[in-house]
C-alpha cells in the first residue's frame, strides 16, 4: 500500500484520499481503520492519523444520529429568527443554549434559524417562551412546526 502526502492544513481543503475516508466513515461510522485503509489504499495506521488529525482539525465528528421520535422528542420545530442590531451577537447567545443544537445566519425574512427537538409541545413552548425570546436582540420568531420528517441524511460527503 502507497502512503500519500498528509491532508492540507487549510480549512476546507482535503486531498482525495482524505475526501475518501470521510466518505466511508459516512457509509458506516463503525468500520474499522483496516477495511478503510484497503477501500482507500492506505496503511490501516495511517488511516488512524488521518482521521485523528481531521478530527482535531473540526473537519469532521463521528458521532451516533438518531431517530428523533423513536428516542422520545416528540415535538420538533425549525424557528426564524428576526434580530434587532448585530445578528452574531444574537447567533452567539442561541448557540450558547444547550437545548439547542443548530444555529444557522442566514438571508431572507429571518435573520437567523434555529432547530428545536423537545420531547413535547410544553418543552417546546418553554425554550420559544422562556429562553430564546427572552435574549437580547430577539426582535420576532416565527414557528414551523414539523409534522413528519421525511428525509434526515448527513451523507453530503466530500463533494
Amino acid at each position: 500500500m502507497t502512503s500519500s502526502p498528509t491532508p492540507p492544513s487549510a480549512p476546507g481543503l482535503l486531498d482525495d484520499v482524505s475526501k475518501a475516508i470521510v466518505e466511508e466513515l459516512q457509509q458506516d461510522g463503525r468500520r474499522t481503520y483496516g477495511s478503510i485503509a484497503e477501500a482507500v489504499g492506505l496503511s490501516e495506521a495511517a488511516v488512524r492519523q488521518r482521521v485523528q488529525k481531521m478530527r482535531e482539525a473540526g473537519v469532521m465528528q463521528i458521532v451516533a444520529v438518531t431517530d428523533p421520535l423513536q428516542v422520545g422528542f416528540r415535538s420538533q420545530a425549525m424557528v426564524g429568527i428576526r434580530a434587532d442590531g448585530d445578528s452574531r451577537m444574537v447567533a452567539e447567545r442561541l448557540a450558547a443554549v444547550e437545548d439547542i443544537d443548530y444555529v444557522v445566519m442566514c438571508t431572507g425574512s429571518f435573520d437567523i434559524l434555529v432547530e428545536l427537538v423537545c420531547e413535547d409541545e410544553d418543552a417546546l413552548l418553554e425554550l420559544l417562551n422562556g429562553v430564546i425570546r427572552l435574549i437580547p436582540g430577539v426582535r420576532d420568531t416565527e414557528t414551523f412546526m414539523y409534522l413528519k420528517l421525511t428525509k434526515q441524511t448527513y451523507t453530503w460527503g466530500t463533494r
